[in-house]
């Protein structure tokens, strides 16, 4: 990771190292995504030889299960309190380290890349966007496989809820979201503490399904299939909840 990157004022770089960022979402539904990544094995085939990155793996959950059914795994984040938490759970055959997805980790040495529930899209620019896609793509070994995991753009516009209030452990979290004139899907996190008012913004970029193919093809990636759901259902823009690219490096 670049050493400049940890001093910038990024909403995600600040928002996932805050115990209230995990308080907001610990009721997470971490049995669907336990399915999933059982349907990502089933479709890959995936061995216990294969080399896997979980790239922005959070607390490292989904990288504990995958190890947990067998596989080496190593997870990448840039909160440092989230690959702290992790390597408890660290071993020969799973690790953890603190890394930014605008950057190549190891060239050339994965034979899958997992980038899981909407974990992509936070960044200022396109060219970063792409950095990452590119840097995906050097990372996966000649014939590798990429999942990107993302939210369905043309659904989530559609149905955006504008306010809601929800309150866990005694804080009241107040949740705005709107779409932003340039494209974001911005939601506004405010609530009181012991006293004291915080404020966090998350800033998605609603990237449509033909920039994603775009960003594909300038990294000379090529798209196999697009799922809708995590059942990997075909996907449609009206109606899927997401949208789940399989990508495949040439050999």
């Amino acid at each position: 990771m670049r050493e400049d990157l940890g001093q910038t004022k990024e909403w995600f770089g600040e928002w996932f190292n805050s115990p209230y960022y995990h308080i907001l979402y610990r009721d997470r539904d971490y049995k669907e995504a336990q399915k999933f990544i059982d349907k990502v094995v089933d479709y890959f085939q995936l061995s216990a030889e294969d080399k896997i990155l979980d790239l922005a793996c959070g607390k490292g959950r989904h990288s504990i299960y995958l190890n947990e059914k067998g596989f080496n795994v190593v997870g990448v984040d840039l909160s440092e309190q989230n690959v702290n938490y992790a390597n408890q759970y660290a071993n020969i055959r799973l690790q953890f380290a603190k890394h930014d997805m605008r950057e190549v980790f190891r060239e050339g040495a994965f034979d899958y890349v997992l980038n899981m529930f909407t974990s992509f899209g936070y960044f200022d620019a396109q060219k970063e966007n792409q950095a990452a896609i590119s840097a995906i793509e050097k990372g996966l070994k000649p014939g590798g496989s990429l999942l990107l995991d993302f939210l369905n753009p043309y659904k989530v516009v559609n149905n955006l809820v504008p306010e809601e209030v929800k309150t866990i452990d005694g804080i009241e979290f107040h949740i705005t979201k709107h779409l932003s004139i340039d494209n974001y899907i911005v939601k506004d996190i405010r609530f009181e503490d012991q006293g004291k008012p915080h404020h966090h913004q998350e800033r998605v970029k609603a990237i449509r399904r033909l920039e994603f193919l775009n960003f594909f093809e300038s990294a000379g990636l090529d798209v196999l299939e697009v799922f809708g759901d995590y059942q990997l259902n075909p996907y449609d823009c009206d109606v899927s909840d997401r949208m789940i690219f399989i990508v495949n490096k040439h050999k």
